[in-house]
């Protein structure tokens, strides 16, 4: 994929999990594509349902208000984009932090691979230590 389709199909996959596009999200994943958030109680996931059941979660914990874009880089068929989110936590489950909300901002790095237009995989890092800091853990 050129740097200007991998842009393209993060953008859209960024742009559905804005809308709480649980579908959307999804279709951007290829069949039996591996999804991981670190920290999440989840784990790697490559069932569609439990990578359903994660971003339900997510979409009902989390109010996400901006996003920063910092950094994109590119390799062959991969693409590591680096953002600070902006919003508040409804309830840190997602993030091993049940129970808690607030205000929060916080870095996140994906790394994405890609095959045949679609992510073959998903590894999401979130800055946990700034999260549970600015919850009060």
């Amino acid at each position: 994929m050129t740097r200007e389709q991998m842009d393209a199909l993060v953008d859209t996959h960024f742009g559905y999990e804005a809308a709480d596009d649980v579908d959307g999200v999804l279709a951007t994943l290829a069949d039996g594509a591996e999804h991981e958030v670190i920290p999440s109680p989840f784990g790697a996931v490559r069932d569609p349902d439990r990578q359903r059941e994660y971003y339900e979660l997510l979409f009902r914990s989390i109010q996400g208000e901006r996003v920063e874009p910092l950094r994109r880089y590119y390799g062959d068929d991969c693409l590591i984009d680096e953002t600070l989110w902006h919003g508040t936590v409804v309830d840190g489950a997602p993030f091993l932090c049940e129970g808690k909300s607030g205000t929060v901002s916080f870095r996140l790095l994906h790394v994405f691979e890609f095959d045949e237009g679609r992510i073959r995989r998903e590894q999401v890092w979130c800055d946990l230590a700034a999260i549970q800091q600015q919850l009060g853990i």
